[in-house]
């Protein structure tokens, strides 16, 4: 049932099934000894099956049910089982969900020959996909006033897989953003970065919840960004812009790519400059992801990347005067800035910062910005990590008082173990940690 049929119907491999039945969990516990009732309220059983090499599998289904009574803009406090299955699917969100396969044709063998499968569809789900258009089950207005999270949900779907919302659906959706605002910005966070992940334009999303009234709810920030003109460099304002940064982001720089610019229409010169964008824009990203509820690492991380965004690697480029080419020699890392770049994105970032930055530039035609500048970067980097790892044990990122923290005995000891580090550094650059080093050191020191 459900998604599992609407993945097939578009050719999409499915990674999970919905199995729903007329029996009673009772009746389930006693077909299957070593079922466990989860949601006894929900009559869901997690039956233990084997596969026909033997290996155990966990398979859930769920008796048929009506649900009413809905509170909290999200759960149902009356459930009722009912033994038809019309009433179970007509409670689903949208019409390609609420299809189903009685599973009465598949033989001993558990195969299905194609001439026997017929999919059950009473709300015309197949016509939907074929028409790529996301339609909400019966009444739109009820299905949202019943759970707040489906407005968020018709938005990823649309986005996932390109398809429009049925008018009717999205005025509905429109009108239930009172529901909308009741569910709990954990689950909010979850259906907003399944949609920036698996969308190939989130930006179909994204706008979608602008258009309906969702983006409010809990990113208002990046609303001040529509019709802010970037007057330099750039083909979009500030909001589209963001958008289309986060539609050719890597997976890792999805978030912050939509955020990058967030705080340009709070530091609008009104000449094209917007000075300090990207330290006011880190406080803000780690406001609004404090707010979402995501883990701290999660926040600095993006917080990080965000307020090093603008990063200017100065080199020498084809058809400079002399005088120019003088100015960036002058003006050329040393080693020293190198490694406080380094120190102040932090190693474990750096990859991800190229990828923002080279998705902040590729998102915009009228951009100054030419790749070689990361590419020379990166080569430089390489050279003064080299450097550093070919010097001393004094350039380890641990140092004695730090193995004696770990139990390592104060003596021969310690500078024996600092020599074996060093020598796992020459051969491997990226050791040169300090958790990395810590773990190697209890290994070394048996500690």
């Amino acid at each position: 049932m459900g998604g599992a049929l609407r993945d097939v119907a578009i050719k999409k491999e499915p990674h999970d099934y919905d199995l729903a039945t007329n029996a009673l969990p009772d009746e389930m516990l006693n077909l299957f000894p070593k079922a466990v009732s989860t949601g006894a309220k929900f009559g869901t059983v997690i039956a233990l099956v084997q596969d026909s090499v033997g290996e155990t599998h966990e398979v859930e289904v769920t008796t048929y049910r009506s649900e009413s009574g809905y509170v909290d803009g999200r759960w149902p406090s009356d459930v009722k089982f009912v033994d038809d299955i019309d009433k179970d699917l007509g409670r689903r969100d949208f019409t390609f969900n609420a299809m189903a396969l009685d599973m009465s044709v598949l033989n001993l063998e558990g195969e299905i020959s194609e001439f026997q499968v017929e999919i059950y569809d009473p709300f015309n789900g197949l016509k939907d996909i074929e028409d790529k258009v996301v339609r909400a089950v019966g009444t739109p207005l009820k299905r949202f006033q019943e759970d707040g999270l489906r407005a968020f949900k018709a938005c990823r779907m649309a986005s996932q897989l390109g398809f429009n919302i049925e008018p009717q659906t999205f005025e509905a959706m429109k009108q239930s953003i009172p529901v909308a605002s009741m569910v709990s910005m954990e689950r909010i966070r979850d259906e907003f970065m399944k949609m920036l992940i698996g969308s190939a334009k989130p930006s179909v999303g994204i706008e979608l919840m602008r258009q309906s009234g969702l983006l409010s709810i809990f990113m208002p920030e990046l609303l001040e960004g529509v019709d802010i003109e970037q007057k330099l460099f750039h083909a979009h304002d500030v909001y589209w812009h963001s958008l289309k940064t986060c539609d050719v982001a890597h997976d890792s720089v999805k978030l912050p790519a939509l955020l990058h610019d967030i705080a340009k229409p709070r530091t609008d010169m009104g000449n094209g400059h917007f000075y300090g964008h990207d330290s006011m824009g880190a406080d803000m990203a780690s406001d609004i992801m404090k707010r979402m509820k995501f883990p701290q690492s999660e926040i600095h991380r993006v917080s990080v990347l965000i307020k090093n965004h603008m990063f200017y690697y100065p080199h020498i480029k084809e058809g400079m005067s002399d005088e120019e080419r003088e100015n960036i020699m002058i003006h050329e890392w040393t080693d020293a800035a190198v490694r406080r770049f380094i120190q102040r994105v932090g190693e474990e970032n750096i990859e991800d910062l190229f990828k923002l930055r080279m998705a902040d530039a590729q998102s915009n035609p009228s951009t100054a910005f030419k790749p070689e500048e990361i590419t020379l970067l990166q080569r430089r980097i390489s050279e003064v990590r080299m450097k550093d790892m070919a010097l001393k044990v004094t350039d380890l990122k641990v140092t004695g008082e730090d193995l004696v923290s770990l139990g390592i005995p104060m003596g021969p000891k310690v500078g024996l173990v600092l020599k074996e580090l060093l020598e796992l550094v020459v051969e491997n650059p990226l050791l040169n940690t300090k958790d990395d080093l810590l773990r190697e050191a209890r290994r070394l020191g048996n500690v």
